[in-house]
């Protein structure tokens, strides 16, 4: 399908040569493609990652909203900044929200939801040829007052879980390619979250298995996918999911992939191992993706530039990424956690990092999206 080539050399070279100036161009949402059988007309160059990217093979961002953005001094991105929401169509061809199908913002009261936002996500989608990525069902952040805060006993805890995965999933049945399942499930050491998930607390870890049961009874097509944070790298909590994942097939649970997140930092080496790991989750028959990409920075203060050196830095990390998952049959979903530092997650978590995504606050590409151009790019020729 996809395969990586075993060399990429050249791919610097070729990176360069795909610098493009952004500009707010007119927004036809359907995407040029080459001639050709293997999709490369003599002399066609790229121009936005969903060209470069092979057939079968979807790259995405995460579509900023709620959550903090509604604390910033600007208005909710997605809804409200035109220039923002064209290069999400024009540049991407899978979308995840980024909060607004959370517990805390789709079910804000126990008897009422909020599917205005969502909504719109997944008309946009449709209107732009891309996939959908829904996000998340069970977790144990971002929940709202009303659940955390309840006196339920368990049975009343099993029916809230079942109502909303069966009411939310089922209103997108046949829109929504994959979902988040189950998100964070495990720490670091590859133990169950059993004090801060809710539903794994009260309810044991059975309620896993039966979130996969209830949200594919809601719509059979859908792919469902564990997703997490720190199992880049093969170690004690991807071990868990691994061991947990071949527990759940042999029991006929309907998992169908496991999704890295990869928020990196470049105070830490590149998880070298990558490859490796979601290699081992494909040989399960699963697939794998990539969900969450961003690589964060030191930087000097608030505000301040990154220099060369930091951006070559990030560039790499996000290339080798992208090969690792290309190089990984069945790696087919590969995901920015935001593409332009003006609605970034970072300074407001890591205060002192930042400039992680792939274009400035002024959607200038940096030397990172240049990189993921021309890797898709030689992966499809």
């Amino acid at each position: 399908m996809h395969n990586l080539k075993k060399s990429l050399l050249g791919v610097a070279t070729l990176a360069t040569a795909f610098v493009l100036p952004v500009g707010l161009l007119g927004g036809a949402p359907a995407v040029a493609k080459p001639d050709g059988p293997s999709g490369a007309a003599a002399g066609w160059q790229p121009k936005t990652l969903r060209q470069a990217a092979p057939d079968g093979f979807v790259i995405g961002t995460a579509v900023a909203g709620g959550g903090h953005h509604l604390d910033m001094p600007y208005p909710d991105p997605f809804p409200n900044d035109r220039r923002y929401r064209h290069l999400v169509g024009k540049e991407f061809s899978s979308v995840s929200p980024e909060n607004q199908m959370k517990w805390e913002f789709i079910h804000p009261e126990q008897d009422t939801y909020n599917f205005a936002p969502a909504d719109a996500i997944v008309k946009f989608a449709r209107q732009h040829g891309q996939q959908v990525r829904g996000h998340t069902l069970l977790w144990h952040s971002q929940n709202p007052a009303w659940l955390e805060q309840g006196d339920f006993t368990a049975e009343e805890l099993r029916a809230i879980l079942r109502d909303h995965i069966t009411t939310v999933v089922g209103r997108y049945a046949g829109q929504i390619d994959q979902w988040d399942v189950a998100n964070e499930i495990f720490d670091d050491a590859g133990n169950l979250r059993t004090t801060d998930n809710i539903w794994i607390r009260e309810l044991g870890a059975g309620i896993i298995a039966d979130a996969f049961r209830w949200a594919h009874e809601a719509d059979p097509d859908a792919l469902l996918f564990f997703n997490d944070y720190n199992v880049e790298s093969i170690g004690p909590k991807s071990n868990a999911y691994y061991a947990l994942v071949q527990q759940l097939l042999a029991d006929g649970v309907p998992v169908h992939g496991f999704s890295v997140q990869g928020h990196l930092s470049t105070r830490y080496g590149f998880p070298g191992d990558l490859q490796a790991n979601l290699q081992r989750f494909s040989d399960l028959g699963l697939s794998t993706a990539v969900t969450e990409l961003d690589v964060r920075m030191d930087l000097p203060a608030a505000g301040a530039s990154p220099t060369p050196a930091q951006l070559a830095q990030q560039a790499d990390y996000y290339q080798r990424f992208l090969e690792a998952c290309l190089a990984v049959e069945g790696c087919d979903s590969f995901t920015l956690w935001g593409f332009t530092d003006k609605y970034s997650w970072v300074p407001v978590f890591f205060p002192t990092e930042g400039s992680a995504t792939v274009m400035t606050e002024d959607f200038e590409r940096k030397p990172a999206y240049d990189a993921l151009l021309a890797t898709l790019a030689a992966a499809r020729s």
